[in-house]
């Protein structure tokens, strides 16, 4: 019976190896030393639902195997070789294409035994091409944690005290649950209101462009992404949260968010309504092209698109978001649907939010200027009050129309209701502490911003393996309209004495639009199996107007009066021609791209109230290239290059005049060159799954030919005139690296951190080449040591030094060290109490500019109780900057400019808080008795 089993199951065997195969699993075992392949390994495929066997085979001489897959769905991978520990794993097909899983390790069962491995740490992290994997299970953290607290476990990943995601040294912008988006925009809405316990597997890569994963050509827009893939069995059911709190000086956090998963469907809700800095203020508008005039007119490398940049006159200088300045009050509210179906050729993704913010407050920005021969000091105040009301929608849909072809359509738009109300005064002197100028400048704007843009993508595969042809059409349309008044009251002196006064008293009208419609054609063809060539096309259409009105006074006190000097009425239209080629080569351990893009503009601009045109036609080229070798399963060291031209814009070349801001005037220089910047970056990642040892390695250079630096000249009375010039030698260069193992007889996982940053900026000052070089040092440390329902530690501290010294007085020197400590702790005690503490020590140098003491120790914490079956209530006190030491504080170096900034924020508050887990069906918390 045995041996007519094994010869059925070699007929079926031989009879699927001789069908044309539509996909196909394939790879090479190995042992975990990777010195040795292991031939004639048993491989078993099996169908997850019910386990039934689907194929096998075993490994041939080098230890390489390939199974094949006529069906999609989720199967189960499981090798065996003996006296080595069996190697299991999930695997998801859509039917096509082949899977590579590369390289796998087996794991003798007398090391398994001799490194008493009681959790599945050898598979915690894993490198598939360009995405790291960890195992969420691998991770321990704290019943109820949410995936931040996750993540803050993970090597490689950093969680600041805002939210903020750090990839192997690189911000996070976007966070995904199960490949699509979460509410779109705001990595913190997914990561501190999912629960740990959901994820299986946390994903790190760079996301592409859906055209060029098509291809599988590097286009160079990428973004740091994490992916959160969930457990099979936390996708059917209903969780959430609710959280209220309350407590002296009006402070208040209330926080809803509501879950419903059933099988592919996902349907989420949340809102807030807080007034403590920490819930909801995050979300931002999606980046999109084709923005307004007043957005700043500036080249795009892979579009041909144009934004403006330079001095226009738009009085509003808020973005929309809070950023730790000043008192917030959000008001905010969004629901998520998502769903596949018909097998999942069809799926849909929607979200819409709603916002409503409110900032209040006030800042002090202390500045030193250096010159060639004098240095002058900057003081400036401001009172601020800010309105926001947001509108938000996004949704895409997919429908795989057949096994060869697909279209992606996607949307989003919104509106904007500003107002701003700004009130600034500012004083200039000179070295000896005379008066140089005096300022009043009271802004009130109010503003509506619209945007729609869309996006189609229709994909083809040929009949030919790799032959493949895309199409994309994209839209923006964007629209400014704002309304204000300026008024500004300046004095300027000479020895002491009033020289002369200058006000401004005037209304402001503002109207900007842009419309882009940009199309790309990609054509792939294979040169051999692993090599091929690909070839792209496309015609942008970018046109934008910018109608700007300035009115005095007349006599009976009314803005009647237009000051012809400063309004203008600008129509930009921009037609380019882009087309580029590429070659690719994907093998098992080495990939490798090249080529280069290159963009035939011509761009029109008319000054509709002169009836006066300005034309240009120029050339922009942007070459690329990529070499990524793996040296091993879990070792890999990444080159890449690329470069573009930067055209000088509109505003460089000629300015359009604005007065509201008249220390700073911009005049024109009809004689830029465009510059050209290089940049190089080579990455090392390596990660020992036994020792849990890792190291992440990461350096950036670039130069820049013909830079647009700034020839500045100031006069007398402190007037500072800026003009675009070309200069040769600005570079910078940076490095980071991460290293970080686990003393196992302790369980204590320590990290290590170093970054090394250096500037060269180039300038004129008064008529003097300047070169500010500017370097930072940074060392720090993390330690961790948890266990669970006991304690939960961590520890990590950083020390930054500062240098920076301008040659037009190289006497003066600007050095200071900045210190950051922030031990944090979770302890679990008796009769289900909770005790968190988190403390952040900033400690800054004095400097000879800066002699404010601006030492801050932050303390935070809270106590509490859990009741309820599975700890689902928890009742606690909250108290934050327990001190009352919070200082808004930031100090920057730019040129030859050194900054200091203060400003108001949120102070000690104490608050009684009440949250309460929810779940029902598939979804369960876990029981911690």
């Amino acid at each position: 019976m045995q041996k007519l089993t094994v010869l059925l199951l070699a007929i079926v065997c031989i009879a699927q190896s001789s069908i044309a195969q539509s996909s196909s699993l394939k790879g090479i075992v190995k042992d975990t030393s990777e010195k040795r392949n292991l031939p004639n390994s048993s491989v078993l495929l099996l169908r997850k639902a019910d386990s039934i066997l689907v194929a096998h085979t075993r490994t041939d001489k080098d230890g390489a195997f390939e199974l094949p897959l006529d069906s999609a769905g989720k199967f189960i991978i499981l090798i065996t070789y003996p006296k080595y520990a069996d190697y299991i794993d999930t695997i998801t097909t859509n039917g096509k294409g082949v899977i590579d899983l590369g390289n796998i390790s087996l794991i003798q069962k007398a090391q398994l035994l001799k490194e008493v491995i009681v959790r599945q740490q050898i598979s915690s992290i894993k490198m598939k091409g360009d995405t790291t994997e960890y195992t969420a299970d691998s991770f321990r953290v704290q019943p109820n944690a949410t995936v931040e607290d996750l993540l803050k476990k993970m090597p490689g990943i950093q969680v600041d005290k805002n939210g903020q995601i750090t990839a192997q040294g690189e911000k996070v912008n976007k966070v995904l649950v199960d490949g699509e988006e979460f509410f779109g925009d705001d990595p913190t809405l997914v990561t501190q209101n999912l629960r740990a316990d959901m994820v299986d597997k946390v994903q790190v890569f760079d996301k592409k462009s859906d055209q060029a994963a098509f291809t599988g050509i590097d286009d160079g827009k990428t973004q740091k992404t994490i992916n959160l893939k969930l457990k099979d069995g936390k996708k059917n059911g209903y969780f959430g949260k609710v959280n209220a709190s309350a407590g002296t000086n009006g402070y208040h956090d209330n926080q809803l968010m509501f879950n419903y998963f059933k099988n592919k469907a996902k349907l989420a809700f949340y809102g807030i309504v807080s007034n403590t800095g920490t819930s909801g203020l995050n979300w931002r508008d999606q980046d999109n092209y084709g923005q307004s005039f007043a957005s700043n007119l500036d080249y795009d490398e892979g579009t041909g698109n144009f934004s403006y940049n330079g001095s226009g006159d738009d009085l509003d200088s808020w973005n929309g978001q809070y950023n730790g300045q000043g008192y917030p009050l959000v008001q905010t509210a969004g629901v998520h649907y998502n769903n596949k179906w018909d097998d999942d050729k069809q799926n849909v993704n929607a979200n819409y939010k709603i916002l409503q913010l409110n900032v209040d407050g006030n800042s002090a920005t202390n500045s030193q200027f250096i010159l060639p021969d004098t240095t002058y000091y900057n003081n400036t105040k401001q009172n601020f009050k800010n309105y926001i009301l947001r509108n938000r929608f996004s949704g895409s849909y997919e429908f795989q129309i057949d096994s060869t072809s697909s279209v992606k359509l996607y949307a989003d738009g919104g509106n904007d209701h500003k107002t701003t109300l700004t009130v600034d005064s500012s004083e200039a002197r000179a070295s000896d502490s005379s008066l140089v100028n005096q300022g009043f400048t009271n802004t009130n704007i109010k503003g509506d911003k619209t945007t729609l843009n869309s996006d189609l993508l229709w994909k083809k595969k040929l009949r030919k393996k790799g032959r493949t042809l895309s199409f994309n059409l994209r839209e923006n349309y964007t629209k400014n309209n704002s309304t204000g008044f300026l008024y500004s009251d300046n004095n300027f002196y000479q020895s002491g004495s009033l020289a002369q006064s200058q006000i401004t008293d005037q209304y402001k009208t503002n109207l900007n639009e842009n419309t882009l419609i940009d199309t790309k054609l990609t054509y792939t063809e294979p040169l051999t199996k692993v090599s091929s060539l690909i070839f792209n096309y496309g015609i942008i259409v970018n046109n934008s107007s910018s109608t700007v009105n300035s009115f005095n006074k007349d006599n009976n006190g009314k803005y009647s009066i237009t000051d012809s000097i400063y309004s203008n009425d600008y129509a930009f239209n921009i037609f380019t021609h882009r087309g580029g080629i590429s070659y690719s080569l994907f093998q098992k351990k080495l990939k490798f791209n090249f080529g280069s893009n290159a963009g035939f503009t011509s761009f029109h601009q008319k000054n509709q109230h002169t009836d006066s045109v300005a034309t240009r036609n120029f050339v922009n080229w942007y070459p690329q290239a990529m070499l990524q070798y793996q040296i091993t399963q879990y070792r890999r060291i990444t080159f890449r290059y690329n470069g573009n031209t930067q055209q000088p814009t509109i505003q460089q070349i000629q300015p359009v005049q604005s007065n509201n801001d008249p220390l700073n005037i911009y005049i024109g220089n009809a004689n830029l060159k465009p510059s050209f910047t290089n940049r190089f970056n080579l990455s090392f990642n390596d990660w020992k799954t036994l020792s849990e040892r890792y190291i992440w390695v990461s350096a950036n250079y670039s130069f820049v030919q013909n830079n647009i630096s700034t020839n500045y000249y100031v006069d007398s009375f402190g007037k500072r005139i800026n003009q675009s010039v070309n200069l040769n030698g600005n570079r910078s260069f940076n490095a980071n690296a991460n290293y970080g193992f686990k003393i196992k007889k302790i369980d204590l996982h320590i990290n290590f951190e170093g970054e090394y940053s250096y500037n060269k900026n180039l300038s004129i000052v008064n008529n003097v080449l300047n070169a500010t070089n500017s370097s930072n040092y940074t060392f720090g440390m993390n330690f961790g040591k948890s266990k669970e329902k006991k304690y939960d530690l961590n520890l990590s501290a950083s020390a930054t030094y500062t240098n920076s010294q301008s040659s037009i007085q190289e006497s003066i020197q600007t050095k200071y060290w900045t210190f950051d400590i922030n031990p944090n702790f979770d302890v679990f005690l008796p009769l289900k109490f909770q005790v968190h503490s988190d403390c952040d020590f900033n400690i800054r140098q004095k400097t000879p500019v800066f002699t404010t003491n601006t030492n801050v120790i932050r303390w935070n914490a809270w106590i509490g109780k859990k009741f309820l079956k599975n700890d689902a209530l928890l009742i606690k006190i909250i108290g934050n900057d327990l001190l009352d030491q919070n200082i808004g504080f930031n100090r920057s170096v730019n040129s030859n400019f050194i900054t200091q900034n203060t400003y108001s924020t949120i102070r000690r508050y104490f608050l009684l808080g009440v949250t309460w887990n929810f779940s029902k069906a598939g979804i369960k918390i876990p029981n911690q008795d």
